[in-house]
């Protein structure tokens, strides 16, 4: 595996523009889709007028609800998100007509002829609405607002909230943040002579995006077939709407036999695609004089927007950590996804983490000024270590608990103690602040469901090897980590590894490549197949190379025999096993060790390892104006063991580019449920010159839960930068804040 050398498989293809993402596909005949929305936020009785439409020319067909063969709603696990609206209107992103034209253009002017009528209803537009007894019901399944529920009983709180010396109350809100990835939703979808619909998209997950067009084609899996290309960016956001873009587009293929693409432009992306859950989180804290927290109570509520998605594995991992990296006794924690008639919100970055962690780092800090404790040795005090139990009970004692290994990296690398000394506290006219925020972060998905993945490696007759895993790339780099770690177990050079283009039709379902599982379960499962190739080609060319199976090694870009006094290159290996009838091919499946839960009191072994991480930023806020300027950040993760370590210094600044955003500027509002920001003209994401220097530092404890000893990086990156901004925000200016984004006022500062 690299140390320090970039390296990347799709790397010259990108940097040269020849990678072709969805949006670049295009076959002769093929017809164009677009949607057709409602002037809704909720409505029933939902008519829809297509005579105009069809007579404008180059229009093909238009669809409506009842021209699909199957079922029209569908989802991960409430089915409940309607591909085509049919009878209700839920939210402004509900689409109710598909426009098939000959041309972009001439499906774009059919479109506007289409007529929507319905019912106006009065919306649900906040979770303080939802949650009034008298509130209109949102889902279509279910009598309450409240769509999922968890808690957490540990100890006795209310005991040991009279024990405090301190007891510290506070709500803090987040706000409902955009994916923002450059590449908005398109599919390309082909119907095969063969009866089989190819799909072509830009999504995360292709065999989620298989269940969901198989759903509204009325069809058994087998018949859709989703390929891997290239994809613009995800960070959790292309799964629910981007799968319904390729249904949509193979429900047109498969009803005019004719191709069919559908390119979605930034405004239908905003309106329709679902966002990062904002949160309202009320907590009680009580610790002791010497800084112990003694007791927790946590209150949280979620706004799921009007279909359900992941919302509940979304407030289940808030729910598990629900106070952060600290062994705490008593706790009461009680997390609430709401319905309400926004844009529905589902899976970003994070994952429901770097809400709950913005709230629990402030009140660190918090406490520690209460309690005139250093804000590092309050952390000490809390933090988990060897042995130490979690909230939900779990013995953190099967992996490298590296909490303050982390913190102490950062604290040296940023001279964090000397800094904080130099913080301005709202004094003098140039206001200069240092903050800091540590997380522990569950690897893979734990109780929030099943966790395998499979892998191919299928040895050709000249010595090349193909490979394929059940893990998706969607820019992260998934299929270089998997190419590094076949070639370092086969002992084999890179160049003979071809990664084979992913196809629901080749892997197993190997689950959705989330939750940072990518590296940990996709280099386990190739660690797999490649020990039973080499145990196959052991068994079979151990009389060539004059040893006993168990002899023979695999190293240098070739297979030797004892003593390396004979070997095999390759070429010569694979020629063997072809004369002796023998295929060289090997299967892996990994499935992740066991992880209990009991949803009665949130208790037990959540996940099967941790990475543990700590980030902290130096900041100046201008006095007159209120502006933040991020001037340095540094960030430490365990990662278990880098595969690629300039990659993983690329989701550790990526994640921290993000987090900035979320911290300082980015805000996706409604006005009567309506989006305000169509485009990035009123949404503002951070640009280069809004960044800092950034510093990673890779921490390697290799994880014994892991085959590669890798746990993973793309979240525990991005869920802390934004409280370490808010305390070194309060270390500048002496002015707490309990709302995202950060916004502060001249008046604030006077």
């Amino acid at each position: 595996m690299t140390g320090e050398r970039a390296f990347r498989t799709d790397g010259y293809a990108k940097v040269t523009g020849r990678a072709a993402y969805a949006d670049d596909y295009a076959v002769a005949g093929m017809l164009h889709m677009v949607p057709v929305y409602a002037d809704y936020v909720a409505a029933k009785n939902l008519r829809v007028h297509i005579d105009a439409a069809l007579a404008s020319p180059g229009c093909v067909r238009v669809l409506t609800a009842k021209d699909a063969p199957g079922r029209t709603t569908f989802g991960q696990i409430e089915k409940d998100y309607p591909i085509i609206a049919s009878d209700r209107i839920r939210s402004y992103g509900d689409v109710c007509a598909l426009v098939l034209a000959e041309t972009r253009e001439r499906a774009l002017a059919a479109a506007a002829l289409v007529r929507v009528e319905a019912d106006p209803i009065k919306p649900v537009l906040s979770v303080q609405e939802a949650l009034d007894p008298y509130a209109p019901v949102v889902p279509a399944y279910g009598e309450s607002n409240i769509v999922a529920e968890h808690r957490v009983r540990r100890g006795d709180p209310d005991a040991a909230f009279a024990q405090c010396e301190l007891v510290v109350e506070r709500e803090f809100r987040t706000q409902t943040v955009e994916q923002a990835y450059l590449e908005p939703e398109a599919a390309l979808c082909v119907p095969r002579h063969d009866g089989v619909i190819e799909v072509f998209g830009s999504m995360q997950h292709p065999f989620s995006t298989r269940r969901f067009t198989a759903a509204l084609l009325g069809e058994p899996l087998s018949n859709i077939e989703v390929y891997t290309v290239a994809v613009g960016g995800g960070f959790g956001g292309k799964d629910d709407t981007a799968a319904c873009v390729c249904a949509r587009a193979a429900l047109g293929a498969r009803l005019t036999g004719r191709p069919v693409k559908m390119s979605y432009d930034r405004a239908w992306s905003f309106r329709e695609s679902y966002k990062r859950h904002p949160y309202t989180m009320r907590y009680k804290v009580g610790v002791t004089s010497e800084g112990r927290v003694l007791a927790v109570q946590a209150t949280m509520y979620a706004d799921s927007g009007a279909y359900l998605s992941v919302s509940p594995w979304v407030t289940w991992r808030s729910t598990a950590q629900c106070f952060g990296p600290y062994a705490v006794d008593n706790v009461r924690a009680d997390v609430y996804a709401v319905a309400t008639n926004n844009v529905f919100n589902g899976a970003m970055r994070g994952f429901g983490a770097p809400q709950v962690n913005f709230a629990v780092e402030s009140l660190m800090d918090m406490i520690a000024a209460e309690l005139k404790i250093h804000p590092l040795g309050l952390r000490r005090i809390n933090m988990v270590k060897q042995g130490s139990r979690t909230v939900t009970g779990q013995k953190l004692d099967k992996h490298a608990v590296s909490m303050e290994e982390v913190m102490n990296r950062v604290v040296h690398e940023i001279g964090f103690r000397k800094k904080y000394e130099q913080c301005s506290f709202g004094e003098g006219d140039e206001l200069y602040g240092i903050g800091l925020a540590i997380s522990y972060r569950g690897a893979s998905l734990g109780a929030e469901g099943m966790d395998f993945c499979s892998c191919v490696i299928n040895g050709q007759f000249d010595g090349s090897l193909l490979l394929e895993t059940g893990i998706h790339e969607n820019g992260q780099g998934s299929e270089t980590a998997m190419t590094l770690i076949a070639a370092e177990a086969l002992g084999c050079d890179l160049k003979r590894i071809r990664y084979r283009r992913g196809s629901t039709s080749n892997i197993p379902d190997s689950g959705t490549t989330v939750a940072t599982r990518g590296t940990i379960m996709g280099g386990s499962a190739v660690t797999l197949a490649a020990a039973r190739l080499k145990e196959l080609l052991s068994t079979h060319l151990a009389e060539r190379l004059r040893c006993k199976p168990e002899e023979v090694t695999f190293h240098g870009d070739k297979i030797w025999g004892l003593n390396y006094e004979y070997s095999l290159t390759w070429e010569e290996a694979m020629r063997e096993l072809y004369l002796q009838c023998v295929t060289p091919y090997a299967f892996g499946s990994y499935r992740a060790p066991e992880v209990s839960w009991d949803d009665t009191n949130g208790q037990g072994d959540a996940y099967f390892t941790f990475v543990y991480s700590c980030q902290a930023v130096e900041l100046s806020v201008d006095r007159k104006t209120g502006a933040v300027k991020l001037l340095n950040a540094v960030a430490a993760h365990d990662i278990g063991k880098a595969v690629n370590k300039p990659m993983v210094l690329g989701q550790i600044y990526g994640g921290m580019a993000q987090a900035a955003g979320m911290a300082l500027m980015e805000d996706f509002k409604y006005e009567d449920g309506k989006p305000v920001a169509l485009n990035f003209d009123r949404y503002a994401i951070p640009r280069f010159t809004d960044l800092p220097p950034m510093t990673g530092l890779v921490v390697e404890n290799a994880d014994p839960a892991s085959l590669t000893g890798a746990k993973g990086i793309g979240e525990p990156a991005v869920e802390l930068l934004a409280p370490a901004i808010a305390n070194a925000v309060y270390n500048a200016t002496g002015v707490r804040v309990t709302s995202l984004p950060i916004k502060l006022k001249p008046e604030d500062l006077a």
